[in-house]
């Protein structure tokens, strides 16, 4: 049989684990495709040291991969929007199928770029584009097609995880934290796509599409970083018997889907919480399987290039036997499928604020509190520092919908004994 020919755009470090790992594991990926899949051709800007081009075509620009007679998969590893979506969108015009890693780019121009992959029969994969290695696109699309998902909370950024772990496991304050992960790699010199929760949002987005069998909606999602987030607060939620991370939450609910990624307190005792490092992982809730986990190395350079390499074997297998899973799980995403407000959600919620020392303030901040029908699970009121007016005073809420969460925030936010704000965080318990 004739091989599958294989172009790779982009050679750092995503690009030559691919590369690599395509040479290395040449042998077995043919076991199991049935004939030859090989590197022809590779566009980047300059040659990577670590990958070995002989009998590799080298070019530096990457539309020579998408019009090549010699390509049968491109393979988009630059990143970005703009030339990404050039590059794809030059592919599949050209009948060529498409592997990328490029959560962005699927966030943002899916539905178009699926949309023409579908008129010209070709297929676009992009399983590395969320959580790295972990196999979380294949599992949601394919392992659990038979459920229902009712519901998926994840760690989907390696960087802010491994803040988050830092703050709590070393008591260091954020600043701190994120200056070590720019100094290891972890955290770009601009970190705002990490520590503000867009990273997690691209990919949330593109799970909550699969899970819920909707269009991508990357404008819809409710995002939130973590860069608020203090010492005090880690204590505070670890002394009531919770961890502080940054998840990315997506539920079905009667009037819709929620979709949000915000910093979130979990309980110590639930797998998530403890999922530290630069590590991911994803807990899904189906109605058949109940809760599961997919768990593991969300980014570096082997761990995504088996991700991207799994979708090479997909589309070699699906060239003789014509068969492909649609990308987003189903033949039509629904449309009328209304994503909520956030101020529609309903969770929990860990409060804490700077209260004056004085007889009745305690007494005001509950009647805010009754008035606007929320429930309190727990308080913890500190004793004032020495020389100081003020006492802290920390609670955790039961369920309410945010808008009325608001509006008691609004009322104390007026009240003269409040001081400085009021911090919320949202509270997920979840299961398993």
């Amino acid at each position: 049989m004739n091989p599958v020919n294989v172009g790779i755009c982009g050679l750092g470090t995503v690009g030559g684990g691919t590369f690599n790992v395509l040479k290395r594991n040449a042998d077995t990926i043919r076991q199991r495709v049935g004939r030859d899949v090989r590197i022809t051709r590779v566009a980047a800007r300059q040659a990577n040291p670590a990958c070995d081009l002989t009998g590799v075509e080298l070019t530096n620009d990457i539309m020579d991969i998408a019009r090549a007679d010699d390509v049968d998969i491109v393979v988009e590893l630059i990143g970005g929007y703009d030339a990404a979506f050039e590059l794809v969108k030059e592919a599949v015009s050209n009948g060529k199928h498409v592997v990328t890693a490029n959560k962005a780019l699927i966030a943002v121009h899916g539905n178009e770029l699926f949309a023409l992959a579908k008129e010209k029969g070709v297929t676009i994969a992009f399983e590395a584009g969320v959580a790295g290695g972990i196999p979380i696109i294949k599992a949601l699309r394919e392992g659990l097609t038979a459920n229902q998902v009712e519901s998926l909370a994840g760690i989907i950024n390696g960087t802010g995880n491994f803040i988050m772990t830092e703050m709590a496991e070393k008591g260091r304050a954020f600043n701190d934290v994120l200056a070590e992960a720019q100094a290891l790699g972890y955290a770009e010199a601009d970190p705002t796509f990490d520590v503000e929760g867009i990273d997690a949002a691209h990919k949330l987005t593109i799970l909550a599409s699969i899970a819920f069998g909707i269009p991508l909606h990357f404008k819809k999602v409710y995002t939130e970083g973590i860069s608020q987030i203090s010492q005090e607060d880690v204590q505070f939620a670890d002394e009531l018997g919770y961890a502080i991370k940054h998840l990315g939450v997506a539920r079905r609910a009667e009037e819709g889907v929620e979709m949000r990624v915000h910093p979130t307190l979990i309980p110590n005792k639930r797998l998530l919480a403890n999922v530290n490092g630069v590590l991911n992982a994803v807990q899904v809730q189906g109605d058949a399987v109940g809760p599961t986990m997919y768990y593991g190395p969300g980014a570096g350079s082997e761990p995504t290039a088996s991700a991207v390499i799994a979708d090479i074997i997909d589309i070699a297998r699906q060239i003789d036997s014509g068969f492909s899973v649609p990308p987003l799980g189903v033949a039509e995403p629904d449309e009328t499928v209304r994503v909520l407000d956030i101020e529609e959600v309903e969770s929990a919620y860990y409060l804490r604020m700077n209260v004056a020392d004085q007889v009745g303030t305690m007494a005001a901040v509950a009647q805010i509190m009754r008035d606007n029908e929320i429930n309190i699970e727990a308080i913890i009121q500190k004793e004032p520092k020495e020389g100081h007016n003020m006492v802290t005073l920390v609670m955790l809420t039961k369920a309410v919908k945010e808008k009325r969460l608001n509006s008691a925030l609004a009322q104390l936010g007026d009240m003269p004994q409040v001081m400085e704000g009021v911090t919320r965080i949202r509270v997920e318990l979840l299961e398993g």
